[in-house]
């Protein structure tokens, strides 16, 4: 399956009236308005640490304060070197940034009004409608982040092919091929279908050229493993192969002088996008014609 990913539901920890949402595939960045609760923004913030508590004179040290101020800092409300420790320069920084959001400037940030994540998100859906009534527990949207993975299912007994950083064909909607990276391999997990019950290892794939799946919002892809890799042999793009006459593969090669030559190849293994060649025209450094998509 193609989607974007670390899909996830973010519920409002503020409590009362769901007034403003984004639109479904928008991008909210570092500052801006994830949604509107009683007509006052939940804010996005950088920060790997989520909040849990409020901001305010007093408050214990802690990452969750440096996370803050760098926030602050990023936006211009705060002068000092960020740190765990919330001073007076943290309050003049608050009140800095609510007066430019609009907000009531009170010099403390109430548990809820942002929403701290390590990068900018996209809206996957909107889960609440305005007007409803959200707090803890309640999602409000679905977010994810910006780049899109594959997840795939691989069988118990083919366990050996799922291994971390291993190349893979993938085949998206429209009969285009792309390579992918397996960047993760989890443990054995129960897949029930057609009434029977499965065990499989599930898989994250990354994809080398990200801009083949641009406009695919969310799919069912094939995905191919290699059973086998080999080292030290030629290989080619697969769209540079050619059908010759008697069922053949070759490619066209190009010389020195820019004059270009079918000639005969015999093909090895498929793999990434690439497929291994060999024959008696065919060395290292040998231009191959690629054709343009």
């Amino acid at each position: 399956m193609l989607d974007f990913a670390h899909t996830r539901d973010l519920s409002s920890e503020v409590r009362g009236t769901l007034t403003s949402t984004p639109s479904p595939g928008a991008v909210i960045g570092r500052g801006e308005v994830l949604f509107s609760v009683n007509n006052q923004g939940v804010f996005l913030f950088d920060g790997a640490l989520p909040a849990w508590r409020p901001f305010e004179s007093g408050m214990d040290n802690g990452p969750d304060i440096q996370q803050l101020e760098n926030t602050l800092r990023a936006a211009g409300h705060f002068d000092a070197e960020p740190d765990q420790k919330f001073t007076w320069s943290t309050v003049e920084a608050i009140y800095s940034w609510q007066k430019a959001t609009g907000q009531p400037e009170t010099g403390r940030i109430e548990f809820g009004r942002v929403v701290f994540t390590e990068s900018s998100i996209r809206v996957a859906e909107v889960l609440a409608p305005v007007g409803s009534h959200v707090g803890a527990g309640v999602p409000v949207l679905s977010i994810s982040a910006l780049e899109q993975a594959v997840t795939a299912d691989v069988k118990l007994a083919d366990q050996r092919l799922a291994v971390v950083d291993v190349t893979v064909d993938v085949q998206l909607p429209g009969g285009v091929t792309t390579a992918g990276v397996i960047t993760s391999v989890g443990q054995p997990t129960e897949r029930e279908a057609n009434g029977s019950t499965t065990v499989v290892i599930p898989v994250a794939i990354t994809l080398v050229n990200a801009e083949d799946a641009v406009g695919i919002q969310k799919a069912n892809v094939t995905v191919n493993v290699p059973s086998e890799t080999r080292e030290g042999v030629l290989s080619v793009p697969l769209e540079s192969l050619i059908a010759l006459p008697g069922g053949d593969f070759g490619v066209e090669i190009i010389d020195a002088d820019g004059d270009t030559d079918q000639v005969p190849v015999t093909t090895g293994l498929f793999a990434g996008g690439r497929v291994e060649i060999s024959g008696p025209k065919i060395a290292a450094g040998v231009n191959v014609v690629v054709p343009s998509t």
